[in-house]
């Protein structure tokens, strides 16, 4: 349970945000391990030039992007907005003196490029919309008398995540961090406590897309994914020990889904 610190009063209207956590991009030495281990997850995993696309089944949205680097590393998130509301995002960041950047080498963009507080980059383009705007139900089925509730595990269905639902990063100042993504991203802080922040966007129904863990330094926690019930969660688990990753994933709950957290590659921090 996240111990909240004072009371976070229910948001205005929409105003001016990005929609979604289009996807992030980790650095990796060598491809091969992060390929086997995105596969082994349940992730459709595309190679490109250089890069690993990962998707989910029948979604040619990335929800994230695997590169090769010097070593691991978390190399920058990038959010969505809607066509319009582009230029009065990069006007405000501008206002607000952000120092807005090149594209780093081997990315193109419609958008703008900028580092949080942190140092962090991210990037801030249009996209279509991926955040989910209502609630996403779960799949419960009941087990009729007699029939058991768990299959076999030598029978176990393969399971699929769904959706990047969000990740979490470390920062090295929360109070820096969510004052920079409110006024700039555009997001909404959802609860917090003094190690913790958890933050929404304006125009999707996720409790949180983004969330902050108080660190010496930047680099990702976890990401966690939407599956369609609490049965796929531990058959997913169960799947990632019997191809050896005793650890690196675990339960995440929200009011709005069920998810699978997963640990970048191993246990640790990535950045």
């Amino acid at each position: 349970m996240t111990a909240i610190r004072g009371y976070v009063p229910a948001a205005d209207p929409p105003g001016l945000g990005v929609h979604s956590l289009d996807h992030f991009v980790l650095a990796v030495p060598d491809l091969r391990p992060a390929e086997r281990f995105y596969c082994d997850f349940g992730l459709d995993v595309a190679a490109m030039a250089g890069s690993l696309a990962l998707k989910t089944t029948g979604c040619d949205q990335p929800w994230g992007i695997v590169v090769e680097g010097r070593r691991k590393q978390l190399h920058h998130l990038s959010f969505a907005c809607y066509p319009d509301d582009l230029a009065y995002l990069q006007e405000r960041a501008e206002a607000n003196g952000v120092e807005l950047i090149d594209p780093p080498k081997g990315f193109g963009s419609n958008g703008f490029w900028c580092r949080d507080p942190a140092g962090m980059l991210i990037e801030i383009k249009v996209a279509a919309k991926t955040s989910p705007s209502h609630k996403t139900c779960g799949t419960w089925l009941p087990s009729p008398e007699g029939v058991a509730g768990a299959p076999v595990r030598a029978k176990a269905p393969a399971v699929r995540p769904r959706r990047l639902s969000h990740v979490l990063v470390f920062t090295t100042d929360i109070d820096r961090a969510v004052d920079f993504y409110s006024t700039i991203v555009g997001l909404r802080l959802s609860d917090r406590s003094d190690r913790v922040a958890f933050m929404h966007a304006i125009h999707g129904s996720d409790h949180h897309i983004l969330a902050f863990a108080q660190s010496p330094g930047r680099g990702l926690h976890h990401c966690s994914w939407d599956m369609s019930g609490i049965d796929d969660i531990g058959l997913g688990a169960m799947h990632m020990a019997g191809k050896g990753h005793t650890r690196g994933w675990g339960l995440g709950a929200g009011p709005s889904r069920a998810g699978l957290q997963l640990l970048p590659l191993r246990p640790g921090s990535v950045g």
